[in-house]
């Protein structure tokens, strides 16, 4: 790792710090009530009709996408959610017959037995991001990742979803970092224009 790299790494570590302790002070009935805020916004998200959606299983104080994909479920999407693996991310089935099963960092996935998917929108946590486009999320790149090998494949639509109190000035952008096709908070879904390579 070079003096820049370092010097990024350590900048981003700062931010998510400071935006990650933001989020930690919301009481937490004002955290489900701005969660629930997200179905609001359904109509203005960039999801085509028959889209299979990955969301995720919330941990500690994230904001929780649980209602929306409820909500995306009813309107016949096909949900998964990821699951940590080597050599980066797999997506599995979310039904209600789906087994859940503990995972690491007290998340929540489905087991062995529920097919992979091929996701074509990601609703992702994170724990920074700026009004760019670039995220910073929990420093161990699986999304980064991820989304290079499902671009192998087409196009994935990228929407983080956060509190706004998650937002900060920038970003310092690495050239591994993929950048975000919107934000969803509880003030509604702001796209970027940035494109993505």
């Amino acid at each position: 790792m070079t003096q820049t790299d370092t010097s990024l790494a350590a900048a981003k570590d700062v931010l998510r710090r400071q935006a990650l302790a933001r989020r930690a002070a919301m009481e937490p009935v004002r955290r489900i009530e701005l969660s629930l805020a997200l179905v609001d916004a359904l109509e203005s998200l960039p999801i085509p009709e028959g889209a299979v959606v990955s969301g995720f299983w919330p941990i500690r104080d994230e904001i929780d996408p649980r209602p929306l994909l409820d909500r995306l479920r009813a309107r016949g999407h096909r949900l998964c959610l990821p699951v940590v693996t080597k050599p980066h991310l797999i997506f599995r089935e979310l039904t209600w017959e789906t087994v859940l099963v503990p995972a690491g960092f007290g998340t929540t996935v489905p087991d062995a037995a529920s097919p992979e998917l091929r996701p074509d929108v990601l609703l992702m946590p994170l724990a920074a991001f700026d009004k760019a486009g670039n995220r910073i999320g929990y420093g161990k790149g699986h999304y980064d990742t991820a989304i290079a090998a499902l671009e192998k494949n087409g196009p994935v639509t990228c929407i983080g979803l956060a509190f706004q109190t998650q937002e900060v000035d920038h970003v310092p952008a690495e050239p591994h970092d993929k950048p975000l096709d919107g934000i969803l908070t509880e003030n509604g879904y702001r796209p970027f224009s940035c494109p993505r390579s």
